[in-house]
């Protein structure tokens, strides 16, 4: 990757509609350039996906939840848990981590109900020791985007 690669990758970031045409003009470079470092940064895994950023307040998804998860340790265990989260609807990140607690879990859930499904699941799977859950009560900033 060269510094052309990372303007690529900061444009598409700041708009993933951004034509090529539109990219190949702001870097001056042709846009068949622009086609083959795209294609070669997807085929790389750089760019692993395009999505549209929603507004989860606008659609009903205000109950923000940060779940710490303390699994019960065994061969396995943080694949096994690990997937068995991330299949919950709401969740949006799951991560392993070291330390006193095994996961961090962050869900937009529609309601506090639909929330206490999910909950109550992990309070009664025998492969979860124990739980801690903050609720946020104000989103100050965030954002998907890599500082490149």
């Amino acid at each position: 990757m060269d510094n052309i690669d990372l303007e690529i990758l900061r444009i598409l970031q700041e708009n993933a509609k951004a034509s090529y045409s539109y990219i190949a003009s702001k870097l001056k470079i042709p846009k068949p350039t622009v086609y083959y470092r795209v294609k070669k940064l997807e085929s790389m895994g750089i760019i692993r996906s395009y999505r549209a950023i929603l507004d989860p307040e606008k659609l009903g998804f205000e109950y923000i939840t940060i779940t710490l998860v303390r699994g019960r340790y065994g061969r396995g265990y943080h694949e096994k848990i690990g997937e068995a989260l991330a299949r919950y609807p709401y969740v949006q990140s799951v991560y392993f981590v070291l330390g006193d607690i095994d996961f961090v879990v962050l869900a937009k859930s529609p309601s506090r109900e639909a929330f206490m499904k999910f909950l109550e699941s992990m309070i009664n799977s025998p492969e979860i020791e124990r739980t801690s859950t903050l609720v946020v009560v104000k989103v100050i900033k965030e954002d998907l985007s890599l500082n490149i």
